[in-house]
């Protein structure tokens, strides 16, 4: 199962709060389109490779998007927080709502203390 993806030199891993910039054409103009939310999934291999991110849209309500890694549309991912999960798919966070569906702990950057002899 795949856990995380490199894009651009940048490890994106289930768990993490992500920001997609998305290039929207419409008619004769084109506009950058963000999305916000959670990375719940991630599937396929090599070229097939994609990932669901979840955001919580005005009133609890939940929306999901389905984005291949690869997506010529895609301009660049942030990762806004790193999270600490022992899941690889975090579908249980569908069944949450407001508030609790956004508690993922952030994975802490500090080492664990070496041991002094």
């Amino acid at each position: 199962m795949a856990q995380y993806f490199q894009y651009q030199d940048q490890s994106v891993a289930v768990g993490d709060t992500v920001r997609i910039h998305q290039k929207i054409v419409e008619e004769k103009r084109s506009r950058i389109q963000i999305f916000e939310g959670v990375v719940i999934a991630i599937r396929g291999r090599e070229n097939g490779k994609s990932f669901i991110v979840r955001k919580m849209a005005s009133g609890s309500i939940g929306v999901e998007k389905i984005f291949p890694v690869n997506l010529p549309s895609i301009e660049k991912i942030e990762v806004k927080r790193k999270g600490q999960i022992r899941r690889s798919k975090l579908y249980y966070l569908r069944g949450r709502i407001g508030k609790a569906a956004s508690k993922i702990r952030e994975k802490s950057l500090l080492q664990a203390p070496e041991a002094t002899a």
